[in-house]
């Protein structure tokens, strides 16, 4: 049998969430509201499918520059690309 080489290919530590964690929703990230400029961390959140970035960018910090939606667009430095990513609010968080 082939080996399925999908966007969540080699997630399982990544995306799974420790034992009381697992039924939380964080309501006060899934509506917090950035400007363009904030910078954020891309925490993945493994209960919530859509608007999820791929696991490349799994702790990597950026800063938003434009929303697409509901999601944000957010500029990430990936080795010596500059690369764009569009995640939803739940699986970014604010920094200082």
């Amino acid at each position: 049998m082939r080996r399925s080489h999908g966007t969540r290919q080699g997630t399982r530590s990544i995306l799974s969430r420790s034992k009381t964690q697992r039924s939380r929703l964080f309501i006060r990230r899934a509506l917090h509201g950035y400007e363009e400029g904030d910078r954020v961390a891309i925490v993945i959140n493994g209960a919530e499918q859509m608007g999820m970035p791929h696991r490349r960018f799994q702790g990597r910090t950026g800063i938003i520059t434009g929303k697409q939606g509901r999601a944000y667009i957010v500029a990430v430095k990936d080795g010596n690309m500059d690369k764009t990513v569009i995640s939803r609010p739940e699986h970014l968080q604010p920094l200082e």
